[in-house]
């Protein structure tokens, strides 16, 4: 009988139902813990080999035994695995919710153009007139779509909720042969107060790029796109929750309204899917101010501004007109914007949540217009100005911590790596949900790593063994244009009591001395989390670089020992890194390519953070392997003459590969 039970528990969890027979899994679950100690233990099981073999991993405390909420989060995550080694392709998800995109290749920052428009009773309206206040979302939806007759009621008290913020709401029906009195009819059933319109030639769809029914555009006042994707996440293809879980739509216009980037901008929409071929696009003639002025504001002005890390300012049409020779060679040789992972390919979404490079479309527009006569246009299209808060973009922090002094910054020449330990005080450990490094003289400041020294372990130097504690991670990373870390509701950071920070601070002389007192803000999760974000490094401290070597290979693995979800890559090498990979193979699968950067770069630390986190089985191997140039080609090497080995300094090299991911937190007792 037991041996049928626990066979029956088998089935039931490797289905990618899980969550709907999570209370046949309670009832089987008491069944097998024949002492009711509400817990199973190795000789519980013993009569069902497979159930032990799909549960490895899931004693999340090691304690030898496994508890049903530690099945129930560990079949959680494996239920969305693909299969393994038995399938060459897998297959296609039959449920899908919304995906994260990168934003560049979304159209965020892109303008809509002021199209003329004719509502459902056949009244002229200009886009323009439509504003709100704030600014616009354009609701794509239909009378036929399932998704969208769900969200019917949810479009009802998003529209009272949007006016509330200054946002007025524009729906748009882009089927072709919907009947008006279908139309009529949706309006009132779900008394919808804006103005609706049948797309009937697709110019709307096709000046946003609209992908499917269900998808909002968020615009603000100045039509400029800042937010596209899913209202929430409560209704998608095959599934239904009883209230949502991400409120995309709601936290962008929240972001809007208060100067903030919404994260995220952009993530895709199940609905009915449109066909991109019928639409016609409106036409519009490229100029500064609706075009050039808005690819430069989303990729360049956040460093290149007053008072940014930037050598000059692009925040004006002179200013860009100025150096456009500049522009046009770092932008043919991929130097800028700062992004340097390998491309999906052509027409496929980007892996990365904070994908940094330029999209072919902007690339074309911005060399065109800079080759051309380069016209101004009407300034009445120009973006809303950017601003730069010198409050904390987490807002504000539970904890602050500062240099207990300055660190003098020298005018010139180059500075070895800074160590400062800063002491926290805290008195019982903390969980940490937002994580922000603030430098006071951010002009000299190439880039931050915290890392946690726990309570007992000496002062950070030179000497000490800086492999093993570049193997246990990061705690917080800043570079230009990534500041700040923070996680969604049931993850965060845990930062032990009586823990210092240290932080490894490289600093560049701009020609002028100064001095810096960089701060850390944190805030805290008021409850202890469901997952606890980590980092690990996938370090090779024997590296050894020969002299004159131009391409040479250094590899690190790492053995993934329990089931975890990868949030995202940071590879770090110092003046000789050349190109840096990371590679998984999960147990009996194929290998796979996760991150290819075919040119590494020290002068930009990047954090490569992942549109869908990737679920890893135990036992899935992760190798990193980085390249070196030690030849006389390579104009930032120090010494071509010198093997190169492992050491802090920018001088000395690092093969080191940091992940970041999360696993779950066990449940107290």
């Amino acid at each position: 009988m037991k041996r049928n039970l626990a066979i029956l528990l088998m089935t039931l969890l490797t289905t990618s139902a899980l969550m709907g027979q999570r209370d046949l899994i309670m009832s089987r679950f008491k069944q097998l813990d024949t002492n009711g100690d509400g817990k199973l233990s190795v000789e519980e099981l013993k009569a069902a080999p497979q159930v032990m073999n799909r549960l490895k991993g899931a004693d999340g405390n090691s304690d030898g035994f496994l508890t049903l909420d530690e099945i129930l989060k560990h079949l959680a995550s494996q239920a969305l695995m693909p299969k393994i080694g038995n399938e060459s392709q897998p297959a296609a998800p039959i449920r899908e919710a919304p995906k994260v995109l990168a934003p560049n290749s979304a159209g965020i920052g892109r303008m809509m153009p002021d199209i003329r428009l004719k509502s459902l009773q056949g009244k002229e309206l200009h886009l323009r007139n439509l504003l709100g206040k704030n600014g616009l979302v354009i609701a794509f939806t239909n009378t036929t779509c399932p998704i969208c007759k769900k969200y019917g009621p949810t479009l009802t008290k998003l529209e009272e909720t949007l006016a509330a913020k200054g946002l007025a709401v524009l729906f748009v029906n882009p089927t072709a042969n919907e009947k008006a009195d279908d139309m009529t009819a949706f309006v009132a059933a779900h008394k919808l107060k804006g103005p609706y319109i049948h797309d009937l030639d697709g110019s709307v769809a096709k000046s946003l790029g609209a992908a499917s029914t269900a998808e909002v555009f968020l615009l603000d006042k100045q039509r400029t796109v800042a937010y596209r994707g899913a209202i929430d996440d409560q209704y998608g293809l095959g599934y239904s929750h009883e209230t949502p879980r991400r409120a995309y739509l709601l936290d962008a216009a929240t972001a809007l309204l208060t100067d903030r980037t919404a994260d995220p901008a952009a993530t895709t929409a199940p609905g009915c899917e449109l066909d991109p071929s019928t639409a016609k696009a409106a036409p519009a003639s490229v100029t500064y101010h609706n075009r050039i002025s808005r690819i430069v504001q989303a990729n360049c002005i956040e460093c290149h501004r007053g008072g940014g890390v930037g050598p000059f300012s692009l925040e004006s049409y002179e200013d860009v007109v100025a150096h456009a020779g500049m522009i046009r060679k770092v932008v043919e040789k991929g130097t800028m914007p700062p992004w340097f992972a390998a491309t999906a390919g052509e027409g496929k979404p980007s892996h990365w949540a904070n994908d940094r490079s330029l999209p072919a479309a902007d690339k074309a527009d911005l060399f065109a217009w800079l080759k051309g006569d380069r016209p101004k246009g009407d300034p009445a299209d120009a973006p809303l100005p950017r601003t730069y808060s010198d409050g904390w973009l987490i807002g504000k922090p539970d904890a602050v911590f500062e240099f207990p002094k300055a660190v003098a910054v020298k005018a010139n020449g180059t500075m070895p790596y800074q160590t400062v330990v800063v002491e926290t005080g805290i008195e019982e450990d903390k969980w940490v949900k937002a994580v922000e490094v603030r430098p006071s003289a951010r002009a000299v400041v190439h880039h931050v790593l915290v890392f946690v020294v726990p309570p007992g372990m000496n002062e950070a130097d030179d000497s000490r063994d800086s492999a093993a504690e570049e193997r246990k991670g990061f705690f917080a990373v800043y570079v230009p244009g990534q500041s700040v870390l923070s996680y969604p509701e049931g993850y965060a950071k845990r930062l032990p009591k009586g823990s210092r920070l240290r932080f490894q601070m490289h600093y560049t002389p701009s020609g002028i001395a100064t001095e810096d007192k960089t701060r850390i803000g944190l805030v805290f999760s008021k409850t202890a989390p469901d997952h606890e974000v980590r980092v690990v490094g996938i370090v090779n401290p024997r590296l050894s670089v020969p002299p004159g070597a131009d391409n040479h290979a250094v590899e690190a693995v790492l053995r993934v020992p329990a089931n975890a979800t990868m949030l995202g890559f940071l590879p770090h090498m110092h003046l000789r890194g050349k190109a840096f990979r990371y590679e998984i193979t999960p147990p009996g699968g194929k290998t796979e390519t996760a991150l290819d950067i075919p040119r590494y770069d020290f002068n930009w630390q990047l954090y490569y953070r992942l549109a869908e986190p990737q679920l890893l089985t135990s036992g899935t191997v992760i190798k990193a392997t980085g390249w070196y140039d030690n030849s006389p080609g390579n104009p930032a090497n120090p010494d071509p003459k010198k093997t190169v080995r492992w050491g802090p300094q920018t001088t000395d090299e690092m093969m080191l590969g940091y992940i970041e991911y999360v696993t779950p937190v066990p449940a107290k007792r």
